[in-house]
């Protein structure tokens, strides 16, 4: 008796009414298309639709729901049973369980889109109700369920062992990678191995982490399906993976086309770019001369133009892109074009500069300039800073839209590899003749080490002070000599010359002449701690 009451209770705790259905499954139901339906074993058993006089079909489920109350375990082990016979003015079929009837089924019922006669309909309705007890018997046998727990258990170990499978495969897999890298036994070189052995440890951990996501997933869909209870579960779980997979593979297939679209687009504009690049190279190297190309700038027309085209290609190719009228893809487009107008001012001005700088030709790499505070050797030319090697060997970044809207000084770009003009000056009063003045500055620059001596140095005359003029020494540094260093050892050697001829530097300015020219006697040059050998730079 109270294998019955719970078998009973476990029919009527099952019956439910949700997820609509008419004579037939309905896929989309509406709120009184589930108050019609019946449910057993969370599985969909049919929905009445016809009204016998003040009856309505909610009314008549509910009956339904009364008389299956009223069943037993004896009931329920027979078969289901239909009745043809004409009630309510209309062909209709009974159906009942151990002679006692609990269902009607009238023509009123059917749905027309459904295409089925009042038999078909019935005989689909009896081969799930029989189904069904079959399963509500099921679900209270002692030999049913111990068999189903032992599946499950059965299961769980194949599940465990499979995890434990993958683990081990992993750690070997690691041990292998480490052993070849350690041996350099490998097909592949020892570089390119060093580089794709984690990468391939990565990916096959990624490929053991889907799997035994897959697994359990297997496991948990099957395990549901062994028990009465929870069948549905078990059904619906495999079928929304099956309709899962449907669905991508039918995504992956209806975006094939387009794919092949994108792909051949990428493909002739590789060709393009390709191409474009051989023709600039040449010209880059001066085997091709065009008009308007300048060897200097062609790295930097040859970037533009190759991303003017690929962003042509990827605007021509945007369209066939899976998910391109997405949602999402358009959301993705948004935020990334929010981003470059809020980011993009700055960028873009420092990016100008740089083309500016680039096509004027006012700097190259390896050149000596002179911005602002800075001195140097110009490192590297991007597009949106300019880097500096200045004399103390510090790397000065520049932004490029501060270096366009500066003056530069260009101290190498006429002599293209020959060296660099420096120029230095001092001021000497009026009662030293300027002829010897001249002399003696021509001489300290012929002491001096990294000077071209090929050239003969320049002096000029800059101005006529109240009190003294204002020389100016040039001269031409042998090639790959640093600036700053040639330029200490050539002030050293002045100072000795005017010294040794006694002839006063009057920097810094004065304004009455002393009584003796202030000079450092030659005995005096190397008064310690200094040291003759150290201190000679000629």
């Amino acid at each position: 008796m109270i294998k019955a009451v719970m078998c009973l209770c476990g029919f009527l705790l099952l019956f439910t009414f949700q997820n609509a259905l008419g004579a037939e499954p309905r896929q989309a139901p509406s709120a009184q298309e589930k108050a019609r339906t019946l449910y057993l074993l969370n599985q969909p058993v049919v929905m009445l639709q016809a009204k016998f006089g003040l009856t309505t079909p909610e009314e008549r489920v509910q009956r339904i729901v009364t008389i299956l109350r009223t069943l037993d375990d004896n009931d329920l082990a027979q078969p289901v049973k239909m009745h043809t016979l004409t009630r309510y003015q209309q062909s209709a079929v009974l159906f009942s369980v151990n002679g006692k009837p609990f269902m009607l089924l009238a023509q009123g019922d059917l749905d027309e889109g459904d295409d089925l006669t009042l038999a078909q309909a019935a005989e689909r309705l009896r081969f799930r109700l029989d189904t069904l007890r079959q399963s509500l018997s099921e679900q209270y046998s002692s030999r049913y369920l111990l068999l189903s727990a032992g599946k499950s258990l059965v299961g769980a170990l194949l599940l465990i062992a499979f995890i434990l499978f993958a683990l081990r495969s992993y750690a070997w897999l690691k041990r292998i990678y480490a052993a070849r890298r350690a041996q350099r036994k490998s097909l592949i070189p020892g570089a390119l191995r060093a580089f794709l052995g984690p990468i391939e440890v990565r990916l096959y951990a990624i490929v053991l982490t889907v799997a035994l996501l897959v697994a359990f997933y297997i496991w948990v869909s099957w395990v549901l399906r062994l028990f009465p209870w929870t069948r549905i579960w078990g059904m619906e779980l495999g079928g929304y993976a099956v309709g899962l997979l449907q669905r991508l593979g039918l995504a992956i297939l209806s975006a094939l086309p387009g794919m092949l679209i994108v792909i051949v687009i990428f493909l002739i504009t590789a060709l393009v770019t390709r191409l474009l690049r051989l023709v600039l190279r040449r010209v880059e190297t001066g085997q091709l001369h065009l008009p308007g190309l300048h060897p200097d700038t062609v790295g930097v027309t040859r970037k533009l133009i190759s991303v003017v085209i690929w962003l042509f290609a990827l605007s021509a190719a945007y369209p066939f892109l899976p998910g391109a009228n997405s949602l999402a893809f358009k959301g993705i487009s948004v935020f990334f074009g929010l981003m470059l107008t809020l980011g993009s001012a700055g960028v873009m001005n420092h990016a100008m500069s740089g083309l500016v700088l680039t096509y004027s030709r006012a700097l190259r790499k390896g050149e000596v300039i002179r911005i602002a505070d800075h001195e140097g050797v110009v490192s590297e030319v991007g597009m949106l800073a300019t880097k500096i090697l200045t004399r103390e060997n510090y790397e000065v970044t520049v932004p490029n839209a501060v270096v366009v809207s500066g003056r530069i000084v260009n101290l190498s770009a006429t002599l293209k590899g020959h060296g660099v003009n420096m120029t230095t000056s001092v001021t000497i009063g009026y009662d030293t003749p300027w002829r010897q003045v001249e002399a003696m500055l021509e001489l300290a620059a012929s002491r001096t080490q990294g000077v071209n001596r090929s050239i003969p140095p320049l002096v000029r005359q800059l101005a006529l002070q109240d009190w003294y003029v204002a020389y100016e020494l040039q001269v031409r540094l042998q090639a790959g000599e640093s600036l700053a260093g040639v330029r200490s050892i050539l002030h050293g050697h002045i100072q000795d010359v005017f010294n040794e001829f006694g002839v006063q530097i009057m920097s810094p300015n004065f304004i009455s002449q002393p009584d003796q020219p202030v000079i450092v006697a030659k005995s005096n040059w190397f008064t310690p701690p200094a040291n003759q050998d150290a201190s000679d730079k000629g």
